[in-house]
């Protein structure tokens, strides 16, 4: 069984501190050298952060890996109420629960879209538009009051920004509707165009599902992701910065 991304960290977090005392241990036995408590703990984000990049994550969690440890011992010596805890574990729940499973995390849609994807849009007859991890739903919200014969949908499977999206639509028009689960379980045959900004982990999966369900005519949309081995048929740069609009012809 592959164990999930947040299973790994946590593992390379118990090696890197085993590894540390270790190497602590052997110096003060051996060498007669000792440091003090802070020492340990850089010397613990370094092996922390390093065996990350060694063992090929993603470059951030190299950065995680090194920070976790300091903002635990920060927290530790803040006298910071228990029931603080409690609170910040389930509203992080609730904005990021799926990710252990999905690898995809939540990723915020930038305002900078609104135009170039809404130039893509058609404009000679009516369509369907679904975001596949719509988050908050400001990219539909506002695609759908920019075009006039589409009806725009979006999927969310962290319950936060999916309740978010739902109480923001109540004061649009048109009505956008925001469905509560995985993309996974939508059909794609029923829209002609499809957005995502999702992670490199799903981009795989996601076109297969794209090729399978899409219908000939269709575009599917994707924000800073490529699909692997699958050149796009466009390629459209933001000007805020640089980054990358994909899309591909069904």
């Amino acid at each position: 069984m592959k164990l999930s991304i947040g299973i790994r960290a946590l593992l390379l977090q118990l090696a890197s501190l085993v590894l540390t005392y270790s190497l602590l241990l052997l110096l003060k036995i051996g060498f007669g050298i000792s440091f003090g408590f802070f020492v340990g703990l850089l010397i613990h984000c370094c092996f922390a952060a390093c065996a990350a990049l060694i063992l090929r994550f993603d470059w951030w969690w190299g950065l995680i890996q090194f920070l976790f440890p300091l903002l635990v011992y920060w927290s530790y010596w803040q006298n910071i109420p228990s029931y603080f805890y409690l609170i910040g574990l389930f509203v992080l729940s609730l904005l990021f629960w799926s990710t252990y499973r999905t690898q995809v995390p939540y990723y915020p849609s930038k305002s900078a879209l609104i135009i170039p994807v809404s130039t893509l849009l058609p404009s000679d007859a009516p369509f369907n538009f679904i975001d596949l991890g719509s988050g908050m739903g400001g990219l539909v919200l506002d695609l759908s009051a920019r075009s006039k014969n589409g009806q725009f949908f979006g999927v969310e499977i962290a319950p936060l920004p999916w309740l978010v999206s739902v109480l923001r639509s109540f004061f649009r028009k048109p009505p956008v509707k925001f469905y509560f689960g995985s993309y996974t379980g939508i059909d794609l045959s029923h829209f002609r165009v499809v957005f995502c900004y999702l992670s490199p982990a799903a981009m795989t999966d996601l076109w297969l599902k794209v090729k399978a369900e899409m219908q000939p005519g269709s575009l599917f949309l994707s924000y800073e992701f490529i699909v692997p081995d699958a050149p796009p048929d466009l390629c459209l740069e933001l000007e805020s910065d640089g980054s990358l609009l994909y899309g591909w012809r069904i």
